[in-house]
């Protein structure tokens, strides 16, 4: 790409890395929401606050979308994966998967930081951080 700058190539495919993982996210939280909607589960506080967290996880995979198309980068996405768990069990159960969920998606993007940070990859690095 003509606009491809000091963008390394370790650079984008963590941020494509990244971005799966984050659409991952938004799916098992998507998923989750849809679960305690049911008539059966009608845990109504759980579905609403699932529903905000896929929304969230989706906008951070469409940013980073963005950020890869502004640096000259190719977008790779790969098949979602199903979440984990099909039956929740019950609302402890879903924020114990939540949290687990919550910490590999963070600890990516601490890895995604400190790769940035070894490329001299500023611009990313600001991103990852605002």
């Amino acid at each position: 790409s003509q606009v491809r700058q000091n963008y390394h190539q370790d650079c984008e495919a963590a941020v494509n890395q990244q971005i799966n993982l984050e659409l991952y996210a938004f799916y098992v939280h998507l998923s989750m929401s849809y679960y305690f909607d049911r008539d059966d589960e009608a845990l109504k506080n759980f579905a609403k606050y699932f529903l905000h967290q896929s929304h969230e996880e989706h906008e951070h995979a469409e940013k980073l979308m963005k950020l890869q198309n502004q640096r000259g980068g190719c977008i790779l996405l790969q098949d979602i994966k199903k979440p984990y768990r099909d039956d929740l069990e019950n609302g402890l159960t879903a924020m114990e998967c939540a949290l687990h969920l919550e910490k590999n998606v963070n600890q990516s993007l601490l890895e995604l930081h400190k790769l940035a940070t070894e490329k001299n990859d500023a611009h990313l690095c600001d991103f990852i951080e605002t």
